[in-house]
C-alpha cells in the first residue's frame, strides 16, 4: 500500500521500460521515458499528440495506470502498464472499442468528485480541510490513511503520557464487523459500491472488489464476527502470496478434523479433501479477460472445478 502512487518520472516500471508501444486500430502509441519525464504521444497519420504523465497509481505489482493535466483537469491514460506481459494495454474500465478522436484514444477526463476518490485511496492527505491538492499529499497509503491525524498521538507517545484506548488516534480494530468491512471498502468496494456502480452483472471484472465479494461468503451471511479483512490480512505487512500462509486462519474457525467437535471458537466443518492450501479450493483464482492479472475471489465457498462463476 506504501507504493500505491509514485510521480510518473519514478514509476520503476517505466524507468525499466524506456520505450513502450501500442497500437489500437489507426492510433499508434508510443510512452518514452527518460531521467526527468515520462510522455506519452499518440499518433494518427500525421497528427500528433503528445502529453507528460504526471502520476502512475498502482503498486507496480500487477500494474500501473498513468494520469496526466489539461487544462488543470486530470486525465486517465487509455493505455496502461502491465506486469505480466511487461507491456501496454487498455486501462482497466476503459473501453475495447476504437476511440472516434485523437483525444479520446489519448484518455478520458477524470470528473472532480472521482479524483479526490481515487487520490484519497493512492496517497494519503491529499484532501485536507475540504482542499483538494494531490501535490501536497504523502505518497501512497501511510499511517494517517487509516488511522487519521496523528500529531497527539506521536507527542504523547514520546513523552510516555498515552494510555490505550485514550482516542488521541483513531483505531479501526475498534470497528463492528460491519463497518470495518465498509472501512476497508472505501477504497476495496463494498457490495453497495458494487451495486450503485451497476457493476452487479459485470461476470468476473468484480472478482477485483474484495469486500464486496466476501460479503457474498456464508460465513458473513450467518453473522460471525471473525469475518473481516484484518481476520486474515495485517495491514501493516505487505501482502503474502503464499497460499499455505493462510491455512491457520481458516483452521481458527473449521475444525482440523472430523474428530474434533463443532464450538463457539470451530463453528464450521472439517473439509474432507485436506488441511492445507485452502484458498486454492476455497478461495480461487480468477483472471478477468485482458486485466492480465488473477485475483483471488473472497467469495468463500466450496467452488467446484469448471463451475460457473457466482454473482
Amino acid at each position: 500500500m506504501l507504493h500505491a502512487a509514485v510521480r510518473a518520472s519514478d514509476s520503476k516500471s517505466l524507468l525499466d521500460h524506456a520505450n513502450l508501444p501500442f497500437q489500437a486500430g489507426p492510433y499508434n502509441y508510443r510512452l518514452l521515458t527518460t531521467s526527468e519525464k515520462s510522455t506519452l504521444t499518440v499518433s494518427k497519420g500525421t497528427t500528433v499528440f503528445a502529453l507528460e504523465l504526471i502520476w502512475a497509481l498502482g503498486s507496480g505489482h500487477m500494474g500501473q495506470t498513468f494520469l496526466y493535466k489539461m487544462n488543470d483537469d486530470f486525465y486517465e491514460s487509455h493505455v496502461s502498464f502491465y506486469n505480466a506481459t511487461q507491456s501496454l494495454d487498455i486501462t482497466p474500465g476503459q473501453s475495447r472499442t476504437v476511440p472516434g478522436t485523437l483525444a479520446g484514444a489519448m484518455g478520458r477526463a477524470i470528473p472532480p468528485n472521482e479524483a479526490r476518490l481515487c487520490f484519497g485511496c493512492h496517497t494519503t492527505a491529499s484532501t485536507t480541510k475540504n482542499q483538494f491538492d494531490p501535490n501536497s499529499a504523502f505518497l501512497g497509503v501511510t499511517c494517517e490513511a487509516c488511522h487519521g491525524p496523528g500529531a497527539q498521538h506521536v507527542a504523547a507517545a514520546r513523552a510516555k503520557t498515552e494510555k490505550r484506548g485514550s482516542g488521541l488516534i483513531f483505531n479501526p480494530a475498534q470497528l463492528a464487523r460491519i463497518d470495518y468491512l465498509d472501512f476497508c471498502g472505501a477504497c476495496h468496494r463494498t457490495w453497495q459500491d458494487v451495486v450503485s456502480g451497476q457493476m452487479v452483472g459485470a461476470g468476473v471484472f468484480n472478482v477485483r472488489f474484495a469486500p464486496y465479494r466476501l460479503e457474498n461468503s456464508r460465513c458473513w451471511a450467518e453473522g460471525d464476527a471473525r469475518i473481516t479483512c484484518v481476520a486474515c490480512h495485517d495491514p501493516h505487512k505487505p501482502l503474502s502470496h503464499d497460499a499455505g500462509s493462510y491455512d491457520a486462519n481458516c483452521l481458527a474457525c473449521h475444525a482440523s478434523s472430523s474428530a474434533e467437535k463443532k464450538s463457539a471458537n470451530h463453528p464450521g466443518s472439517a473439509c474432507p479433501v485436506a488441511t492445507k492450501n485452502c484458498v486454492t479450493c476455497h478461495m480461487p483464482k480468477v483472471e478477468p479477460p485482458n486485466l492480465h492479472s488473477t485475483f483471488t475471489d473472497h467469495w468463500i465457498r466450496i467452488a467446484h472445478p469448471n463451475s460457473a462463476y457466482p454473482e
